[in-house]
């Protein structure tokens, strides 16, 4: 059974979807084209739009500023044909993806994770470059969990990129911890059921435990969601995980820990979920405390490292003082006899110290040691 709202919905969509498939069949002719795909996508997109929709788009989604509020299944068909007319053109496929991310327009940006899917095992190197700008770009749930599943698909590529989701972990901006946990959450997603087991060898519960403790509820959620996710790679695991953090939660009575792992239980056997539900009873999230987690402290005690770092040293005074200045503006500060030395160099030698003995340095103009003994 339908309410009405659902099917005023869906009567709007079936009144809209030819002309989101004449957009789509418009739009696929031009991915060689960015400026003049991006004015095309953008005049059929505001045709498509839906006030109602965007409005209830807004209130989901808190920090979404630009949007035309366009539903899924009219964006589907669109979706469909790019990713058709670039699937053997990869690097049209990220030369678009670069231009699609740059514009305002949410439905707009998250084309180019459609586009990168494309681009990432042909040219992962500079499709990464963009990932991590889109990450950097991101203010709203809709984005990060769009990127995630990409993000995902890197990782299954080259596993060795888990270490792009280790750097985030540290990062001040929330959106950009978040995509850590969505990441997570979405790689049992993006392989075969029989496969995901293999995943098991991966870092992701040694990332959710160091972001475990943060404040901030979009990275809880993604976090709640990554445990409950990885529990189709290994439910063992995250069983004995969330009845470890359970128990810390529970001595330190920390809020923020314990809601993660009281929303992540669902996963789990329900006899471990009711003993850590159990111990968890009356911890409850109090607001505007700070985070507890050992990302956040190590981000701290790094800031407070750089602040607490010396200042530059001052300048000496006399002829130090002179020589100082002059290394500073590339002057020649060497004395002595590497001083005349370079003096009586012929003009293009290479006098600094040691220059004979580097990989790759140039030949001598000057006569060697053995011939100037000679000539003395």
């Amino acid at each position: 059974m339908t309410s009405l709202v659902s099917e005023r919905a869906m009567a709007d969509v079936a009144a809209r979807l030819p002309a989101a498939r004449a957009l789509a069949g418009r739009v696929a002719a031009l991915v060689d084209r960015p400026e003049e795909f991006v004015a095309e996508l953008d005049r059929g997109y505001q045709a498509l739009a839906d006030a109602g929709y965007l409005s209830t788009l807004r209130q989901m989604t808190p920090g979404l500023h630009v949007a035309y509020g366009i539903r899924t299944p009219l964006a589907a068909p669109i979706h469909a044909r790019v990713r058709s007319a670039c699937r053997r053109r990869p690097d049209v496929a990220l030369w678009l993806a670069d231009r699609v991310e740059r514009d305002p327009h949410l439905e707009v940006r998250n084309l180019a994770c459609t586009l990168l899917r494309l681009s990432l095992e042909h040219d992962p190197e500079r499709s990464w470059q963009l990932i991590r700008r889109m990450a950097r770009h991101a203010d709203n749930w809709i984005a990060v969990d769009t990127l995630a599943g990409v993000a995902a698909l890197g990782i299954l590529l080259e596993p060795y990129r888990w270490a792009e989701l280790e750097q985030l972990v540290f990062s001040p901006s929330p959106w950009e911890r978040r995509l850590v946990g969505s990441t997570v959450a979405s790689l049992p997603f993006e392989v075969v059921p029989a496969d995901r087991h293999r995943l098991a060898d991966g870092p992701a519960l040694e990332l959710i435990g160091q972001l475990l403790g943060d404040a901030d509820t979009n990275v809880q959620k993604a976090l709640s969601w990554a445990l409950r996710s990885w529990a189709r790679v290994d439910w063992e695991a995250v069983a004995q995980f969330l009845d470890h953090e359970a128990t810390r939660a529970s001595t330190t009575r920390d809020g923020h820990r314990a809601w993660v792992i009281r929303d992540a239980v669902g996963g789990v056997d329900p006899a471990t979920a009711q003993a850590v539900r159990a111990r968890l009873a009356g911890i409850r999230r109090i607001p505007h405390h700070a985070s507890t987690s050992v990302a956040a402290r190590t981000a701290a005690a790094f800031s407070d490292l750089m602040i607490a770092s010396p200042a530059a040293p001052v300048a000496p005074a006399g002829a130090d003082a002179r020589t100082a200045a002059d290394a500073r503006t590339g002057a020649d500060v060497r004395t002595g006899a590497d001083a005349r030395a370079a003096a009586d160099a012929p003009a293009g030698a290479d006098t600094r110290p040691g220059a004979d003995a580097r990989a790759g340095a140039p030949a001598r103009t000057g006569p060697g040691p053995e011939k100037r003994r000679r000539t003395e």
